[in-house]
């Protein structure tokens, strides 16, 4: 069952408890083999970039929101990889170099498919799903299914869309533009202060609802504003008008990767065989705009859903976790022409070590002296190297490192010796 930080320190120091897991932080209990447990909601907001996730303790007059994690994508990264790869192979193929034959004849899409950088995301949010469900007594799931309207975006004098009128009329394009421009006005920059849906094109001047032609602007900035072309408006702000004119023109690639994987990360959330519930964003954003909670992914993860009380978060803090992938199957580097620039590793495991490991350098010897905790990058020398958070220590002997935690595929900020957000306990 969750604790707090406190608690879990006090555990350890009277030897009642051992850490089972770095990341996340979990300790087990050494004389307890059973007890209570409340109520315990894992609640998901898929995001493109970046996923909110949320576990909820529910009391007898109060739900309190116990871990908080930001799961980040990397669904661009596999994209660039997937393109550089086709680059090298064309590549080989224009010389006629030796080269595997390009196929297209025998390709076959299953039912459902969605291309990789997508599909890393789905799997990202079931990875994690079943990671806590067996670090924790989870009772049920929430998943938000949020759905952006593409044809509204690009046509709002649409007519017959009854999902769209009523309590959360625009609320799609609000929270699209909200992601577009940072949230803050477009013109000056502040944050922070409420902020209006403007017309970079004035209506009156031929403007049009297109998404393409809104921004988002203070009030001081769109009362400035009023009816004036935006060439005219920024004419003294030459830097600011080409950024405008820029990112008002940006593609959403976003929303629709959120709207093709959104029942897909439901049923990911459902396959781990939990009662669930699925849920609006517009319900998610009413909620926690009327608890007067700040945005944030893991803030509106724990908002997803019917809460009937206040959801208490006290002074939580988030974990960072960010997708890194488990490396590739490329045998050697290339350059940018497709050449051969480096030699395939041998082996993956040196000394009992593999590049991704987290691990704890106590360096005594020599002149790097000191404590150094990072991910590690193996050499077949046995001197590695220590990605640290003040930047990358080369040349250090496995002798003076210590694992601490496996390489997973993530990578974990803000959650040292598990401080800070909260500590997943796990009784015997």
């Amino acid at each position: 069952m969750p604790c707090t930080p406190k608690r879990a320190r006090l555990f350890l120091e009277r030897k009642k408890a051992a850490v089972f897991r770095c990341y996340p932080f979990t300790i087990i209990l050494k004389d307890r083999e059973d007890g209570e447990t409340q109520p315990l909601e894992l609640k998901v907001d898929p995001g493109s970039k970046t996923t909110g996730i949320a576990l909820v303790v529910h009391g007898k007059n109060k739900r309190k929101v116990v871990v908080g994690i930001n799961l980040q994508h990397r669904g661009q990264s596999i994209k660039n990889r997937l393109l550089q790869r086709r680059g090298v192979r064309r590549s080989r193929r224009n010389r006629h170099t030796r080269h595997r034959e390009s196929r297209f004849l025998n390709r076959h899409r299953r039912d459902g498919w969605l291309p990789p950088s997508l599909m890393s995301r789905v799997h990202n949010i079931e990875t994690w799903a079943k990671r806590i469900q067996r670090l924790s007594p989870l009772s049920f799931c929430a998943v938000e299914t949020v759905r952006f309207d593409m044809q509204k975006m690009q046509d709002p004098e649409m007519s017959g869309v009854e999902y769209q009128q009523g309590e959360l009329l625009g609320y799609e394009v609000r929270e699209y533009l909200l992601e577009k421009w940072g949230r803050k006005c477009a013109y000056c920059g502040k944050e922070n202060v409420p902020i209006e849906v403007e017309h970079i094109q004035p209506k009156s001047k031929g403007g049009t609802n297109r998404i393409s032609n809104l921004t988002l602007a203070c009030r001081e900035c769109n009362e400035k504003k009023r009816d004036q072309n935006v060439r005219e408006f920024l004419k003294r702000k030459p830097g600011a008008l080409e950024r405008i004119l820029r990112d008002a023109k940006a593609p959403l690639k976003d929303a629709a990767a959120v709207n093709a994987t959104r029942l897909v990360c439901g049923n990911a959330v459902q396959s781990i065989g939990l009662p669930s519930t699925f849920w609006s964003g517009g319900r998610t954003k009413k909620n926690r705009i009327s608890q007067g909670y700040p945005k944030d992914h893991w803030i509106d993860a724990a908002c997803v859903g019917e809460t009937g009380e206040k959801i208490h978060l006290t002074s939580l803090r988030a974990k960072s976790v960010k997708a890194t992938g488990h490396g590739d199957r490329q045998l050697c580097l290339v350059d940018k022409h497709g050449f051969q620039r480096s030699k395939a590793m041998p082996i993956r495991v040196v000394n009992g070590f593999k590049t991704g490991d987290i691990v704890v350098a106590h360096v005594t010897t020599g002149k790097k002296i000191g404590i150094y905790r990072g991910k590690v990058a193996v050499r077949t020398s046995g001197f590695f190297n220590v990605s640290t958070e003040n930047g990358v220590v080369q040349g250090i002997s496995h002798r003076f490192c210590r694992k601490q935690h496996n390489a997973d595929g993530y990578s974990y900020l803000c959650c040292r010796d598990g401080a800070g957000s909260g500590q997943l306990g796990v009784g015997m």
